[in-house]
């Protein structure tokens, strides 16, 4: 008993909470019965389905890739003399570690036959190697400076070198359509996490939505008291009603956009009670902090029951319309039984915005109402992050160049059946004249 006891305080205490949903894992699916038949996948289909119903409305969508700083993967998923690959930003990228713990980005697929330098490539000095081949990529510009069997390295042997920055313990990518804009520095505005803070556990989510509405839920200040109200215990999806007289949440928003130099800012202040039996107030949290240009928000809670956390969420698009979510979540060692708690109910409350997101189409001219004005400037604001180069929905999915294929297919088609049709023709009349 001893032994179990002790367990539990260690899980308690020392095991960080990790929260994951993937979209067929989204309780508010709307499929129906019939479809658990036999070959039914609910990944695949969920997915296909989300996406047919979105494409209706690609006109109106922005580009899928704005620019800016994504993070693609937590420090400790690569340890030094490692590589690994990772797909995001409609890229395939190797990632790799040299033994000097310095991180280089490269596109993963080898120019001489194709292979991908992140499955089975190898680190040595500041060169990754391809696993085919063995050619020599250096890690500081991608150009190929060896190949073991060969005196010399033809021409143009290089792939593409990714701007790279490595920040309280996440690995980002500067991705740029233009491919000239330098980047801001990142350590700045994100901050260290406080010495006194450890990290306490993470969610992570996949949603089918364009990027862009994900962080204008900051500015939407209506939504707070319409879908995050009801108490977490209620659950994920908002219409549940379990045990709704204990208590509710109360919100009160504002965002607002800095110019100047710090313009690829924005700062978030929110305050929090919770009406116990719809006559205490407790569980008041005041929130402030700043989205940092498309893709990540750094919040500080301070809560008189959790005391000062620090919440950051990375935005990652795996591919238009699909979006990676990760909050991390940091805190003094001593609240983590709080802490576990408080990421449980931020969890649940998030995966009811998912439930919007994933069956929402974008709006690029939306109806709005006077109290929606924070709406109005942040679209304003989240503007900067394209530029005139920046894929398009129909660039980034080629379905301009499947449509083109299409129409070549349907071409041919309707010329080999009218071919068909005249020759049945011309036999029957054939046929009659005998």
């Amino acid at each position: 008993m001893k032994s179990v006891t002790l367990i539990r305080i260690y899980w308690i205490f020392f095991v960080p909470l990790v929260w994951k949903k993937d979209l067929d894992n989204e309780k508010c699916s709307f499929l129906r019965k019939t479809e658990n038949a036999v070959g039914y996948n609910p990944k695949r289909d969920t997915i296909n389905r989300l996406r047919k119903f979105k494409i209706q409305k690609i006109i109106e969508l922005p580009p899928p890739y704005p620019n800016g700083w994504y993070g693609i993967l937590k420090s400790s998923q690569l340890k030094a003399g490692e590589a690994t690959c990772v797909s995001c930003l409609g890229e395939d990228l190797v990632i790799f570690r040299t033994k000097k713990n310095i991180v280089f980005i490269l596109d993963a697929y080898c120019p001489h036959l194709g292979a991908n330098l992140g499955i089975g490539g190898s680190v040595a000095d500041d060169c990754v190697i391809c696993p085919f081949h063995q050619w020599k990529f250096r890690g500081t510009d991608g150009l190929c400076i060896n190949i073991p069997y060969s005196t010399s390295v033809p021409k143009g042997s290089k792939v593409k070198k990714w701007i790279s920055q490595e920040v309280d313990g996440f690995i980002f990518i500067w991705y740029h359509a233009e491919q000239t804009e330098l980047p801001w520095d990142l350590r700045v505005p994100m901050g260290e996490i406080d010495d006194a803070f450890v990290y306490h556990g993470h969610n992570e989510f996949y949603i089918n939505c364009h990027i862009q509405e994900i962080p204008e839920n900051g500015a939407d200040i209506a939504h707070f008291n319409a879908i995050h109200k009801k108490n977490f215990i209620n659950g994920s999806w908002v219409q549940k009603k379990r045990l709704f007289g204990l208590g509710s949440h109360h919100w009160k928003a504002r965002w607002s956009p800095l110019v100047g130099k710090l313009k690829y800012l924005a700062e978030v202040n929110l305050n929090h009670y919770f009406k116990l039996f719809g006559k205490f107030d407790c569980f008041r949290m005041e929130v402030s902090g700043k989205q940092i240009g498309p893709s990540i928000v750094c919040l500080e809670v301070n809560s008189y029951t959790f005391g000062k956390i620090k919440v950051v969420q990375y935005i990652t698009p795996i591919e238009p319309l699909l979006q990676k979510v990760v909050h991390e979540f940091y805190g003094p060692r001593w609240i983590a039984p709080l802490m576990k708690i408080f990421i449980y109910g931020e969890s649940l409350m998030f995966e009811r915005d998912i439930s919007i997101w994933n069956h929402k189409v974008f709006h690029r001219n939306p109806i709005l109402a006077k109290e929606d004005a924070s709406i109005k400037k942040f679209r304003l604001w989240f503007s900067q992050f394209y530029s005139s180069n920046s894929k398009l929905y129909s660039e980034a999915t080629n379905i301009v160049f499947f449509g083109i294929l299409y129409w070549k297919f349907l071409r041919t088609q309707i010329v080999s059946r009218t071919s068909v049709a005249l020759r049945l023709t011309a036999k029957w009349i054939w046929w009659l004249d005998f």
